[in-house]
């Protein structure tokens, strides 16, 4: 386990609670002073802990009802250029490297199913891809969270 405390751990878990807590809110939640929560944050954020400070938005409200899943196969020599390159196509919304079959996992969205066919197309013309599969993300049944590891962080101290 990290370098966090039972302090650092329960200012995760309000912000958790609430991700807009403001520092005077955390600190009055959690009984410290504004210093103290104001330091732990900046502590935390230098560390890593926090992934983004970027809201999530749905793209659908954005006019891309469609996301899939693409599964990407590439030569391996290439992956760097061709990482650069998936950033450069605001479609892509994410991309995971994975060991295995698959080299890369990205999540694309799109206006319709002709926009993704040309979204796929895009990312089969970079030079590298061998090939993509694609699978249309029918619902989130578990959306990102970290609550659960937060309580097992909790439970092992």
């Amino acid at each position: 386990m990290g370098s966090l405390d039972h302090v650092d751990l329960e200012l995760l878990n309000a912000l958790a609670d609430d991700h807009r807590a403001t520092v005077v809110a955390l600190s009055e939640r959690l009984g410290l002073s504004r210093n103290t929560v104001q330091a732990r944050m900046a502590k935390l954020d230098r560390s890593g802990v926090f992934l983004s400070f970027e809201r999530a938005m749905a793209p659908a409200e954005l006019g891309f009802p469609i996301e899939a899943m693409l599964s990407v196969t590439v030569h391996q020599a290439h992956l760097p250029r061709i990482t650069t390159e998936l950033a450069l196509i605001p479609e892509v919304l994410q991309a995971h490297g994975l060991s295995g079959q698959v080299d890369l996992l990205v999540r694309v969205a799109a206006r319709d199913t002709q926009h993704l066919f040309d979204v796929d197309a895009r990312i089969l013309a970079i030079e590298g891809v061998e090939r993509t599969e694609t699978s249309l993300v029918m619902g989130e049944v578990i959306g990102y969270r970290v609550r659960p590891l937060l309580e097992e962080a909790r439970r092992e101290r």
